[in-house]
């Protein structure tokens, strides 16, 4: 089924993305100094979102219409999963992201850095509900065949 098959392509991508942040761009950024750390999230958080954000949403659909053509409930479930990134990113991560995003880089500081932090904290939660999805993807694909 290639729905069933893109879905899981997307989910994988979405998640290879997600921890990739966590597990190398985000302590990578955290040895800069403050000023340079706040610049560089900024420019990595406004590419990386249209890019997580589109896959999240791509991914989902692929999994509805995966579940629309089988009934099998782990596409659905996998779908809802993905999708569910957009309402966390929204309602639990925004606050921190806005914060960021309104200093300047000359307000960078031990404050800063805090938030930056408390931000990857937050975004590895992104990174599991990739993995989430993506087993259960996985795990309706092969329960197919």
């Amino acid at each position: 089924m290639i729905a069933g098959q893109l879905a899981l392509t997307v989910a994988a991508l979405f998640t290879c993305a997600a921890v990739y942040i966590n597990l190398a761009e985000q302590p990578a950024r955290l040895i800069l100094d403050d000023r340079c750390l706040l610049t560089q999230w900024k420019s990595a958080y406004k590419r990386g979102f249209a890019m997580q954000a589109s896959l999240a949403v791509v991914g989902s659909l692929l999994g509805f219409w995966a579940w629309w053509r089988t009934g099998e409930g782990q596409w659905l479930l996998g779908a809802f999963v993905l999708l569910a990134n957009w309402p966390y990113t929204l309602l639990v991560m925004l606050p921190t992201n806005n914060k960021l995003m309104a200093l300047d880089s000359k307000q960078a500081g031990s404050e800063s850095r805090r938030l930056i932090e408390r931000w990857g904290r937050l975004h590895a939660v992104r990174s599991a509900l990739g993995c989430a999805a993506m087993a259960l993807f996985l795990w309706a694909l092969l329960h197919q065949t």
